[in-house]
């Protein structure tokens, strides 16, 4: 028999966690404690038994963490990836996330493995693996490509088998299904091509998978609601062949067919598997346990609030979303036999009831590992020494050799040659010297400044500030707007100095400078829609997200500051910049920021820009409270929150100089009414939460009614 006891919530999922709710659930070095990584930027460290957080870590805002965090058993440190390239490694003590070890790789990860016996691999979207510590000792080397064009990684697992780590990833491309056994102490790589057999129409959703000493089971659920398992040996007769395996029915309808979102599975041990879906059509999610050796349902726990299909487990607690919580509910499975499995056996005070394990992870050594050679002290310093960019060997010696002597305009002939060429693998380190070589000559020669070459490398996506600082440098000593802005969205790492920098520049600008600028408009719109302006005159009254200002319905709302609300609106209905000034100032919102590092930085702004961009940022406020949904137009316009954010670092930065600014009074005076209004709505909303609330609580317990009744309902 298997049991699933009364779960219990351990945490809220946060608003800007993302569509798929969490990223992952992995084990701390402490038995008790787990990492939980919401799909944004924040990493949560989580006691069970006492159900409260330990530590709380987030990424600045801008960036977004794309890598579950996982724990190095053999430091007690913790990874995790944002923005794809961006690693960075912490400890308890450590409380920003700026200040930790960072370091930026070539190539874009798909997933972080840590195990109790080996040190913390590394998996990169295109199938290569690598060691941390090799990773972090050269950080820009060569990562080469290992599964074929247009294959996706779909999923991977990692084990221990005689004290050696196996990693398995599942790939698929145009509907087929491609194993990759990884082995480490032979280093070779199997490939295995999975036939899906007489239900070829069918779309797996959900793998899972358990290992012995000769073969890897791989557990796939279809969308046909069945369950089947592939036999994958660990050991190939002939590594360097493709071989085939053919996937067998284990189990028959155990979820909806036509289920597509909130399914999931995982192998709890060699007889019992958990399964996240609904049974039937017409049903509600379920958590339930099958027994695959008899093949019977075991237990079942009903979801009312619905899941996203994500499990994990481990030791005996299954953690999983339920509605907008992480729940976790404990189980226990007995030793599987044929009248447990019926519903039969008999229970006494000791049933036989074992602890089920994560996998059959046997013979495993906390000393033995892939970088077991070097000593836990020698790794430390390793993370924390500053990693200088290793010198590259040159992919064309010719190229470089033009840079260095030739004109602006023969320089961007052959550096379109190459770009045309196919890429390599360490195209990344072949483009971050050409850049090098090239900022080299502008500092040695200051009237050399190849614009157009530099633009191109920058739109090949692989540079980043940290690998080429100088290249933001020249593009500010020369106010080159255009190269400003693509270097904005292009790097993740922009430090918060040099985007203030860029800001003063997009403020000072004359307009007569930009309009020869070729400037990227995505995010901005035309703003001034005749529609809304005819419906503004018409209007004898304004609204301000279902507020009107002008009535009486918050007492202390000052009534001078609505004496002219008609002069308010004329004054927003046009935009206080031009429209390439404000793409410039979009790119600065969309910038990822620290406001500890920012706050300082835009003090020494000059109050007169100061007020410009508030004026273009209100205006912005005002054109997303114009719709329901609180956007503005455009392919990449800017987000409230964003507005918002910058709205109050402005203000804090400088409140006390822009107030003594006659220009900046009614702005000033108009943000105020803005926030009052704000409050007036949450105090109302307030007043009313205590109603909803019990009927919410009469909405629950309409279970207990009759079939017939009638309700008096006061709301006082």
């Amino acid at each position: 028999m298997a049991a699933l006891e009364e779960g219990f919530t351990l945490s809220a999922v946060p608003v800007g966690a993302g569509p798929n709710g969490l990223l992952g659930v992995e084990q701390s070095d402490k038995t008790d404690q787990f990492l939980v990584t919401d799909g944004g930027r924040t990493v949560i460290l989580y006691k069970v038994s006492d159900q409260k957080p330990l530590g709380s870590w987030s990424v600045k805002q801008g960036q977004i963490i794309t890598c579950p965090a996982v724990c190095n058993f053999q430091t007690g440190e913790y990874i995790v990836v944002h923005d794809n390239k961006v690693l960075r490694i912490w400890s308890n003590e450590d409380v920003n996330l700026d200040k930790v070890f960072k370091a930026t790789l070539p190539a874009e990860i798909y997933r972080i493995h840590s195990i109790q016996g080996t040190e913390p691999l590394v998996l990169f979207k295109e199938g290569a693996v690598r060691g941390l510590e090799a990773l972090l000792a050269e950080p820009q080397q060569k990562i080469e490509t290992v599964i074929s064009d247009e294959e996706v990684i779909k999923w991977t697992k990692i084990f221990m088998v005689f004290r050696h780590p196996v990693l398995i990833f599942i790939t698929e491309k145009h509907g087929n299904y491609f194993a990759y056994i990884q082995m480490f102490n032979s280093r070779t790589l199997s490939k295995y091509t999975l036939l899906l057999g007489q239900e070829e129409k069918s779309v797996i959703q959900s793998f899972s998978a358990s290992v012995d000493r000769k073969f890897i089971s791989l557990m796939s659920l279809s969308s046909d609601g069945c369950i089947y398992e592939t036999l994958i040996p660990i050991h190939p007769s002939d590594p360097e062949k493709n071989q085939r395996v053919v996937r067998s029915l284990l189990l028959k309808t155990v979820v909806s067919g036509n289920a597509r979102n909130g399914v999931a599975l995982t192998v709890l041990d060699q007889d019992h598997l958990a399964v996240l879906g609904p049974p039937l059509p017409a049903s509600k999610e379920c958590l339930s346990i099958w027994n695959t050796k008899f093949q019977t349902l075991q237990t079942s726990k009903e979801l009312p609030q619905g899941t996203s299909g994500q499990l994990w487990y481990y030791g005996e607690n299954l953690f999983m979303l339920h509605g907008k919580f992480l729940t976790v509910v404990p189980y226990k499975c007995e030793v599987s036999s044929l009248a447990g499995a019926l519903g039969k056996l008999k229970h006494s005070q000791d049933p036989g009831l074992q602890t089920v394990p994560h996998f059959v992870n046997w013979e495993t050594s906390q000393g033995y590992g892939l970088g077991s050679q070097n000593s836990e002290q020698s790794k430390r310093i390793l993370r924390r020494r500053k990693i200088e960019v290793s010198v590259q060997p040159p992919a064309s010696k010719q190229l470089l050799s033009t840079i260095k002597k030739d004109s602006e305009k023969h320089i961007e002939v052959e550096l379109c040659k190459f770009l045309a060429i196919k890429q390599t693998p360490d195209f990344h380190t072949v483009i971050g010297d050409i850049v090098l070589e090239l900022l080299g000559r502008h500092k040695a020669e200051p009237s050399f400044y190849p614009r157009n070459s530099l633009m191109q490398l920058i739109q090949t996506h692989v540079l980043s500030y940290s690998l080429c600082p100088g290249l933001l440098e020249a593009a500010l000593e020369k106010a080159d707007v255009q190269m400003l802005q693509l270097c904005l969205r292009q790097f993740p790492d922009v430090p918060e100095s040099v985007t203030c920098a860029c800001l003063k520049i997009f403020l000072s600008i004359s307009d007569d400078s930009l309009q020869e600028a070729e400037i990227n408009m995505d995010s901005v719109s035309d703003y001034s829609d005749s529609v809304q302006e005819e419906k503004m005159e018409e209007q004898t009254e304004i609204l301000h997200n279902g507020f009107n200002p002008e009535e009486e319905n918050c007492d202390n709302c000052d009534r001078e500051l609505h004496e002219k609300p008609r002069d308010a609106a004329e004054e927003t209905t046009s935009c206080p910049v031009v429209p390439k000034r404000a793409a410039l100032l979009n790119a600065i919102l969309h910038s990822a920021y620290s406001e500890m590092f920012l706050l300082p930085h835009l003090k020494d702004i000059p109050a007169q820009h100061v007020t410009l961009f508030l004026q273009y940022l209100y205006f912005l406020y005002l054109k997303c409270s114009e719709n329901a949904t609180m956007t503005l137009p455009g392919l990449h316009p800017p987000t409230l929150n964003q507005i918002m954010d910058w709205i109050c670092l402005l203000l804090d930065a400088n409140f006390t100089v822009v107030v003594m600014i006659p220009e900046a009074k009614r702005l000033l005076l108009s943000l105020y009414k803005f926030v009052k209004s704000q409050i007036c709505i949450c105090s109302e909303l307030n007043k009313i939460e205590v109603s909803f609330r019990e009927l919410q609580k009469l909405s629950q317990e309409k279970n207990n009614r009759e079939l017939y009744s009638i309700e008096v309902l006061e709301l006082f």
